[in-house]
């Protein structure tokens, strides 16, 4: 039998979703699992966006453009000007199948083989996936959950630059640890990357979740680096429309808006319904977004709560996004995931999580970590951090 390539081999498996198989077997046995592992909300998609799919009318179902068509660009270049304040032409935006294409693509045409991605850790899993798959090396930099995993001091990032560091990845507000980058720390971002020449790739899509009267601040209007800048965007957790495969590769950069059209034809198109949505979702209720934060952010501070009540639990208030993670009096996140699966029930449910080391390039790390999306309505959630409450205690029996 022929051997798989060795770049398969070392792909990491999902933290947020290899743990599938033990929660279906749990729910086989008749119990409940909440499911706080995904980030998949479960407000809502936008009425008008449903029903545009419901009366489309066309007897083909073609290839929509590969960029995405003229008219959903032209759409997203007037939202960022009204809502993100952002001026940006409809050639900025290469239409993508959700955020994940957008950073695969990003890292094809901006990096060869070899190069070195300095990322903040933990980071979201498939950061790591994109860039093995894609030969590229990250170099992590480990964020502290003594400070609610801020930006690590910007020395750090000098010294782990070499003459193959070709760009630096963040996701403001951060999948998974909900920390808010202020605008201090994206200046200094934007010092170091025209200090050495490098690109900086920033993940947008939970730009909208910010609590706390915070303020976010997109790198697309920091100056002096129209050239550096990739963001990636969605409209999957903003307009509840993950399985809408939307997303967006944003950049003034012409040479990688170019090279990325390149990429985006070779796949041929973008999902045609889902451009049907994702042009309908930006004509959605100018309160949508403003009512799912609101909810979000009873969530979060219900979440909080209930954990910082918890022996042992270190939990950070997250500024942004709908994830908080969280350290907990544990052995190892991995073990604890899958015992809570396999053995555990209270009042014949549980509670499935992401564990923590999934999120991290070092080894060694996070084994007492976990991610907790908080995208479960406020009953279901004080029911799961019941179940977590108990398991705590009869884990560490």
């Amino acid at each position: 039998m022929p051997n798989i390539s060795n770049r398969a081999q070392i792909l990491p498996a999902s933290p947020i979703r290899k743990l599938v198989p033990y929660a279906d077997a749990a729910k086989s046995k008749g119990r409940k699992v909440y499911h706080l592992n995904i980030g998949q909300p479960d407000v809502a998609t936008p009425p008008n966006a449903l029903q545009a799919v419901r009366q489309s009318d066309f007897e083909v179902l073609a290839y929509a453009p590969s960029a995405g068509t003229n008219e959903y660009r032209a759409k997203l270049a007037k939202y960022y000007a009204e809502k993100v304040g952002t001026q940006l032409s409809p050639e900025d935006f290469i239409t993508t199948t959700g955020a994940s294409e957008a950073l695969n693509f990003a890292m094809i045409a901006c990096m060869n083989p070899g190069d070195e991605l300095i990322v903040p850790e933990p980071f979201y899993a498939n950061y790591n996936g994109f860039s093995i798959a894609g030969g590229i090396k990250v170099k992590p930099i480990t964020a502290s959950i003594d400070n609610g995993f801020a930006l690590p001091p910007i020395q750090d990032f000098e010294q782990k630059i070499t003459p193959q560091t070709k760009g630096i990845l963040i996701c403001n507000p951060s999948n998974p640890t909900g920390y808010l980058y202020s605008k201090e720390e994206l200046l200094q971002l934007r010092d170091i990357v025209l200090r050495h020449n490098l690109f900086l790739f920033v993940d947008e899509v939970y730009r909208d979740f910010v609590y706390d009267d915070k303020q976010f601040h997109t790198v697309l209007n920091i100056e002096g680096i129209e050239d550096n800048v990739v963001v990636f965007d969605s409209i999957s957790k903003r307009y509840s429309s993950c399985g809408g495969r939307i997303g967006a590769l944003v950049s003034r950069n012409k040479e990688v808006t170019t090279s990325v059209m390149k990429l985006a034809q070779a796949r041929l198109s973008p999902p045609t319904f889902g451009l049907i949505v994702a042009e309908a979702v930006l004509d959605a209720p100018a309160n949508y977004v403003s009512d799912a934060i609101l909810e979000y952010d009873r969530r979060r501070k219900l979440l909080i709560e209930r954990l910082s009540a918890m022996d042992g639990v270190i939990a950070p208030t997250p500024g942004g996004a709908f994830y908080a993670f969280v350290q907990l009096p544990i052995d190892d996140s991995e073990k604890f995931c899958q015992w809570l699966l396999e053995e555990f029930e209270y009042n014949n449910a549980t509670v499935m999580m992401a564990p923590g080391s999934g999120f991290y390039s070092t080894k060694g790390l996070g084994k007492q970590e976990v991610r907790i999306a908080y995208v479960l309505n406020e009953n279901d959630l004080n029911n799961a951090m019941d179940c977590l409450e108990k398991a705590l205690i009869m884990y560490n029996v």
